[in-house]
């Protein structure tokens, strides 16, 4: 039997970027290597990339596609700082 695909929209546009953030922030596996890969430099570039689509999309979302959007990059941001201060007050030893 073959699956359906769903059709695209803003929702899964916007959970595509931020699966893509939590596997670079290292908290969640990357599906094709089945491993934990840390990279805050492009854990950050995704996030940019939603902040530009936020940005990009304003005056054209519904209210509750804009309060998805706040909620996904505030969370995205918020594990970004801790991680990074995590790394900044336990360094890999040289």
């Amino acid at each position: 039997m073959e699956e359906k695909v769903p059709q695209p929209d803003f929702y899964s546009l916007v959970n595509f970027f931020a699966l893509i953030a939590l596997q670079h922030l290292g908290l969640v596996k990357n599906p094709i290597t089945d491993k934990v890969e840390k990279n805050l430099e492009l854990a950050k570039y995704t996030i940019d990339t939603l902040d530009l689509i936020k940005e990009k999309t304003k005056g054209n979302l519904t209210e509750d596609e804009e309060r998805f959007l706040d909620n996904i990059i505030a969370d995205l941001k918020m594990n970004y700082v801790r991680i990074k201060n995590e790394e900044s007050a336990n360094p890999p030893p040289s």
